[in-house]
């Protein structure tokens, strides 16, 4: 009757974290790297200019999409809770609610992204010998960007519930789709930058299918009937109270590396072509910071519907320590090998330079944003979704827009941008340990 899906409110406490991580972990490696090959593929095969293209679409992407997932890691909450009382009848109801609302979002976001992508890639700087691939690939991505969003919201849906593997095995497809497209649409066909965009947009597709399909057929107690596919608005109310301050925390986020990612552009390709690369390597330094972020949400909601809020606090410590010290181990790796691993996407000695530069300044710090991420998943467990918004608004948009625009205009130097992300780390960092540390573990309904 459950299938894969776990209870996360017994066994020992690192172990059920731990396997529970693990698929978590390994999912979001495979999504890395395939993620990763796009950029060696184009870097290779198709030039700087098209490497720059790619190399810097995380953020704009991330800016569209990121809301509606965070607005699932809210969702995700709630169906742990439910799941974790046993209330069945509730777990069902908020399935498809959430279900619903991510055929609705994602078909609304997909339109808004293919007619604002000239708009957005303009405001942030792109030089005009990067603007024509940036804007091929974001309209073809955007097209294709409800397959993303079900995906996600397929993801929400199995891990709340305590299934981590399904979403590992439909990540370990996808990305073989997506390099065996890669290599088929760009070395074979030639199509340049558009084949990149075709290539993810139908290997999001395929598991996004898988996971639905999953879920009609196996999905156990948050089992997906089409019939039953409507919003059940009281629980949507509940569902966006949790997830919104979430999706905005994401947006924020995305926004204040919007705002980083056009100051770099001011420095011309090289630059964007470099710290898109180096962003592609940290990338793998931030999956176990992902990880056990999303491990401990799931943890903490779960146990806390069961009341088990002295389970839930040992839960936190073990994962916001896991955490730092699996990111910092993975950050110190790239950071001595950084010029081979840049080299490795074709990319120019200028290039191989800004990722070196923005290396030395940034992975040292690499604990900073675990801890801020882990203590974030930890107060959404606890239903406390708008205080992490909030730091981050402060901390990682305010102060950090703030700072560049004072710091680039007494020197324009490229080293002054890259010290913006550890600044604005360590202050989240420590605000949201307080907010730790003064939040009460035996209320169990959002504020």
């Amino acid at each position: 009757m459950r299938d894969q899906s776990a209870l996360l409110t017994q066994g020992p406490i690192a172990k059920t974290l731990l396997t529970f991580a693990l698929p978590l972990f390994l999912g979001n490696l495979f999504q890395q790297m395939y993620n990763t090959v796009d950029s060696l593929v184009v870097g290779n095969f198709i030039g700087s200019d098209a490497l720059a293209a790619v190399a810097s679409s995380g953020h704009m992407a991330f800016l569209l999409i990121g809301f509606l997932q965070g607005v699932f890691v809210g969702a995700g909450v709630i169906i742990a809770r439910y799941y974790g009382a046993r209330d069945a009848e509730r777990l069902r109801i908020s399935v498809h609610t959430t279900a619903f609302f991510a055929l609705l979002g994602g078909g609304l976001l997909s339109a808004l992204g293919v007619v604002f992508s000239p708009v957005i890639l303009r405001l942030m700087g792109t030089p005009e010998t990067v603007l024509p691939n940036s804007l091929t690939y974001f309209r073809i991505y955007f097209g294709g960007l409800l397959s993303v969003v079900l995906y996600n919201c397929v993801n929400g849906i199995l891990q709340a519930v305590g299934d981590s593997r399904h979403p590992l095995y439909y990540l370990i497809f996808s990305s073989l789709v997506n390099v065996a497209l890669d290599l088929v649409f760009v070395v074979v066909f030639r199509w340049g930058v558009a084949g990149v965009a075709v290539a993810t947009v139908i290997s999001q597709a395929a598991s996004a299918a898988l996971g639905f399909y999953h879920l009609s057929r196996h999905g156990g107690e948050a089992r997906v009937s089409w019939r039953d596919l409507r919003p059940d608005w009281p629980m949507l109310k509940q569902i966006l109270r949790m997830g919104v301050p979430s999706g905005l925390q994401n947006s924020i986020i995305s926004f204040a590396n919007m705002v980083v990612q056009s100051h770099i552009n001011s420095f011309g390709a090289m630059a964007m072509a470099g710290s898109g690369t180096f962003l592609k390597l940290e990338g793998f330094a931030f999956l176990p910071i992902s990880s056990f972020a999303l491990s401990i949400t799931t943890f903490i909601g779960q146990n806390m519907g069961a009341c088990q809020h002295e389970r839930a606090r040992r839960g936190a410590v073990f994962a916001l320590c896991a955490g730092a010290i699996m990111a910092e181990l993975l950050a110190l790796l790239i950071l001595f090998n950084i010029r081979p691993l840049m080299m490795a996407f074709g990319a120019e000695p200028e290039v191989v330079a800004f990722g070196v530069a923005q290396s030395r300044i940034a992975t040292p710090f690499y604990f900073l944003p675990a801890m801020s991420h882990c203590m974030a998943g930890i107060l959404r467990g606890l239903g406390k979704a708008v205080v992490p918004m909030l730091v981050m608004l402060v901390c990682w948009c305010l102060i950090r827009v703030g700072y560049l625009s004072v710091a680039l205009r007494i020197n324009h130097d490229i080293r002054l941008l890259y010290a913006a992300y550890p600044i604005t780390w360590a202050l989240s960092a420590a605000t949201l340990l307080i907010c730790c540390l003064r939040v009460r573990w035996d209320v169990q309904e959002p504020d």
